[in-house]
């Protein structure tokens, strides 16, 4: 959430930076100046009605009198003063509330180093790591190959629950097994993260905390009647740990989770309509940092390169990319985008968003640290990304390293943890 006060006192800088990610942002402040008309309007009747109360408190204590009719006279007129205050102060409380749910609904500020653009037609390319493999055979979608070797079923998985589901079988559920294990130890051993298993569900709070929540409601999966939600990533659970919370340790304080996730909208794209892109249930592995401000960009370089060090282990080609201003998240502040190489699409596929969310969340999740003994709390900068997202490292693994005989090969880093060095029939 922006800063109420500076978008009550600076509106035009906030509506020239929310510009830049295109005119629905710019538009999400309409409904905030009436508002703050509103609350500007009440503030300056309750400071009068109090200083009225407060001149006529001294007269009717100056009073000689106090049996005349003129001290029982004004003596009423300041219960009614009184009164009238009170019902002031509980319009100006409807409206500070109407401003924050007004503000929940405002994206974050695209940082200055964000590009400019309204699409990903303008995100910028960073980096490139590996070279996109030349076959001398027509290499399979991860979906036919995956079938072929019997290690993934959608048919049965529709049976269960309906399309945008998978059953991994034998080799291939080992395969996302190994996975996991081996970005946790990685992430664990040697970045140094500490490893979290949070609750799979969530409440309201939690979601509001890390931006899904009110504008992404129709996108989760809601459980009634406990008013809970699947959690679309380990970020809201993760994130949320430290809410309504002041961090006394020293920053950065750096977790990673292992969370299945559920996304309600994987259904509504047109494209990706087949295998394991675009899924309602996929396995995540998820960096979450809390940084000081003045070192949160930096610490969003250092958890790129984290995240970047998986895909380099697995031998799989990828680029980093800035997504520009209009492609970012609600919450980000600034994104880089891991794009993985797909032998089936001849492409780049995001495989993992780091995100810098500066104070964003924190102002929504009351998240604040000490910046040393006896000083005042400051809001913290959280950080995110993933690192990595299993299934498409499964599917982009099986396309990258299969072999003209229909095997997949297993990168020397994952075979310890597959417990081979081919994967077949």
């Amino acid at each position: 959430m922006l800063d109420a006060k500076l978008v009550v006192e600076n509106p035009e800088p906030i509506l020239r930076a929310l510009a830049r990610r295109g005119p629905a942002a710019a538009a999400s402040l309409d409904g905030i100046q009436p508002v703050v008309a509103r609350r500007r309007t009440l503030l300056r009747q309750t400071e009068d009605r109090r200083a009225q109360l407060k001149t006529a408190s001294k007269n009717l204590g100056a009073f000689r009198d106090k049996a005349s009719p003129e001290f029982a006279a004004l003596r009423e007129k300041l219960r009614a003063d009184g009164d009238e205050i009170k019902a002031l102060e509980a319009q100006l409380a409807e409206v500070e509330a109407e401003l924050e749910r007004q503000l929940l609904r405002v994206p974050n500020l695209p940082h200055e180093s964000v590009p400019e653009g309204a699409d990903s037609a303008a995100n910028r390319v960073e980096r490139v790591w590996g070279e996109p493999r030349s076959f001398d055979f027509e290499p399979q979608a991860h979906w036919d190959l995956g079938v072929k070797l019997g290690i993934v079923d959608f048919e049965r998985a529709a049976k269960l629950a309906g399309p945008r589901f998978a059953v991994l079988l034998g080799a291939g559920a080992r395969l996302e097994r190994a996975l996991i294990q081996f970005m946790l130890d990685v992430h664990v051993r040697e970045h140094g993260y500490t490893e979290m298993m949070p609750p799979y569900l969530v409440n309201r709070s939690a979601m509001t905390g890390t931006g899904q929540l009110p504008k992404f409601e129709e996108d989760l999966f809601h459980v009634e009647p406990q008013d809970l939600f699947l959690v679309p990533t380990a970020e809201v659970p993760v994130t949320n740990f430290h809410a309504d919370e002041v961090i006394e340790g020293p920053l950065p304080v750096k977790y990673v989770a292992f969370t299945p996730c559920f996304r309600a909208e994987a259904g509504s794209y047109g494209k990706d309509v087949r295998g394991l892109v675009r899924q309602h249930q996929f396995h995540k592995v998820e960096l979450v940092k809390f940084a000081e401000p003045e070192r949160s960009f930096e610490e969003l370089e250092s958890l790129t390169r984290d995240a970047e060090e998986i895909l380099r282990r697995l031998e799989l080609p990828y680029r980093v990319v800035t997504l520009c201003a209009g492609d970012l998240g609600f919450s980000a502040t600034k994104t880089y985008d891991l794009e993985v190489w797909l032998p089936s699409q001849r492409t780049y596929r995001e495989i993992s968003s780091c995100s810098n969310f500066g104070d964003f969340q924190a102002r929504r999740a009351k998240i604040r640290y000490r910046p040393g003994k006896g000083e005042k709390p400051r809001l913290v900068h959280t950080l995110n990304g993933s690192g990595l997202a299993v299934g498409r490292t499964w599917l982009a693994l099986l396309e990258n390293h299969q072999q003209a005989d229909g095997s997949v090969r297993i990168p020397k880093a994952l075979q310890p943890y597959f417990g081979g060095e081919v994967l077949a029939r």
